[in-house]
């Protein structure tokens, strides 16, 4: 008899445990699918503007008239007007139409002119930043000393400060170098812009300093270890620097309206202003193309992107 009371208890306690695990299970379960939810419909909050943009480049110009026209109404003075009327927002055109990237493609090259500009201005920065910037971290990271931090902590204050407080001083020195309304007022400040060295150089340092001084006992010197032991273990975080950096100043706009008087020389990101002026849909199919390099550098760099965030000096976690 009392084994079998001991056993029954025993079973009792079994269910009462399996029923709180269930019941835990089920409480994470709901907290999971309550998350899940939470952030679905702010991922769609992101996602509408970008969806709306790219459907309505399909539209024709007389549907987005109808639709949007109140919009960019514009009085016989020139100035814009109040909506008078509901703005009908449509996520799927009545007639695919494709005369937008027609115009912008084949009838219009100042809009690619555009496009090559932002490619040529962009492109020089992410690759010399990158090469600048991961020098400038190893020396931050090899060599250490109260000067050097000093060095250092000013990169982080220029950093912090906003590129409206810098522009002036900017503008003077390209004045004074005589590359004003030239594109090396636009490359040098960004190949030199403390942002990358700091993100680098916090990355390097979480590198092991046994893996550098094994590689020195074995008769390395200091290019070798940057090229062959830096170079590989921050790879991941090279990418993620070059995929911020490529997203800031693909689209800048202060920095070309300033520096750059010519139009001719602006990026797209300033010619996309001004658009609006003329026909909204040119709009919507330039703001489609616009985005593509950003989306493609992401996708391709995705992998790198989230490496370059767990990755802790050579011990994945």
């Amino acid at each position: 008899m009392r084994k079998d009371r001991e056993r029954m208890i025993t079973d009792i306690d079994t269910q009462k445990a399996a029923v709180k695990k269930k019941r835990r299970q089920q409480k994470k379960f709901a907290q999971a699918m309550v998350i899940t939810l939470i952030a679905a419909c702010f991922a769609v909050l992101f996602l509408m503007p970008i969806i709306l943009t790219i459907t309505n480049s399909f539209m024709s110009a007389s549907e987005i008239s109808s639709n949007y026209g109140q919009v960019f109404a514009t009085t016989d003075t020139g100035g814009k007007t109040y909506i008078s009327e509901q703005v009908n927002l449509k996520f799927i055109p009545d007639m695919v139409s494709f005369s937008q990237y027609i115009t912008v493609l084949l009838k219009s090259p100042e809009y690619l002119f555009k496009f090559w500009n932002s490619v040529i201005l962009v492109v020089p920065i992410v690759a010399f930043q990158l090469l600048v910037a991961s020098l400038a971290a190893y020396g931050f990271t090899r060599y250490r000393g109260r000067i050097k931090e000093i060095i250092f902590f000013v990169y982080i204050i220029l950093m912090l400060m906003p590129y409206q407080v810098t522009l002036v001083p900017n503008y003077l020195v390209s004045e004074w170098l005589r590359i004003l309304d030239t594109r090396w007022a636009i490359w040098l400040p960004g190949i030199f812009s403390p942002f990358a060295v700091f993100l680098l150089t916090k990355y390097m340092r979480r590198i092991p300093t046994s893996v550098m001084e094994a590689a020195q006992i074995d008769g390395a010197g200091e290019w070798q270890i940057f090229r062959r032991i830096c170079m590989p273990l921050c790879k991941g975080s090279l990418c993620s620097v070059a995929i911020l950096i490529f997203i800031d100043y693909w689209n800048m706009v202060e920095q070309p309206l300033i520096l750059l008087s010519d139009a001719e020389q602006h990026p797209l990101s300033v010619f996309l202003s001004k658009i609006n002026e003329g026909e909204v849909g040119l709009a919507f199919a330039v703001a489609t193309i616009y985005m593509v390099p950003p989306i493609l550098v992401f996708l391709y760099g995705e992998d790198y992107l989230v490496e370059g965030i767990t990755y802790q000096g050579g011990i994945k976690g």
